[in-house]
């Protein structure tokens, strides 16, 4: 057995101050997304939901839920009303008929995009707070110790997913008058 090298003080200390900041980040999170995705009559679980299929590009309820922090459930019954409303489609795979995939339909993909297109930096409260630090320090907070204890949570897996999906922003879309926009892509690019 390993010797405790913490106190029990100190344990503590830092498991309310990550749980109290973490839950006045998520309440702040939680309302600049929910008026983001308003207008496309969209809940948070389901943009997640559009997200990850986009960026996994065909991914299973099971991917879905894990990666969206999610019951199966809840990332299933979301998923149905996705396909419901036409902007997802669900799917099996020859050699895996115990798994269900969803992938996004042409219009959940103008959705998303849309979406993307109309992200308003300045009606973001994590963004407008964070903006002093990129001010003084030239870049944005890199977050990279809370990536590292979100790593020992859910896994190497998770941050793959999490890494892939920004590696896509970064290598799919370009700024177009102060808005994102997806890259057409050329004939030879598909290849």
């Amino acid at each position: 057995m390993t010797e405790k090298t913490y106190s029990m003080k100190e344990a503590f200390m830092f498991s309310q101050r990550i749980a109290q900041l973490s839950k006045a980040l998520w309440k702040s999170v939680e309302k600049d997304w929910q008026q983001w995705i308003k207008p496309y009559d969209l809940n948070i679980n389901e943009h997640h939901i559009l997200w990850i299929a986009y960026h996994l590009n065909g991914a299973s309820i099971s991917d879905v839920a894990k990666f969206g922090v999610m019951h199966v459930s809840t990332a299933f019954n979301f998923s149905k009303k996705l396909e419901e409303r036409g902007l997802l489609q669900f799917s099996k795979k020859e050699n895996d008929k115990r798994n269900t995939y969803v992938q996004l339909t042409e219009k959940g993909e103008r959705v998303l995009l849309s979406l993307m297109e109309s992200y308003r930096p300045d009606k973001n409260a994590a963004f407008t707070g964070a903006l002093p630090l990129r001010e003084l320090y030239g870049k944005f907070p890199e977050i990279i110790e809370i990536m590292a204890i979100l790593r020992n949570i859910y896994g190497d897996d998770f941050m793959e997913i999490f890494e892939k999906s920004f590696h896509n922003i970064e290598t799919e879309f370009i700024e177009v008058d102060g808005r994102l926009k997806k890259k057409e892509l050329s004939k030879q690019e598909y290849v």
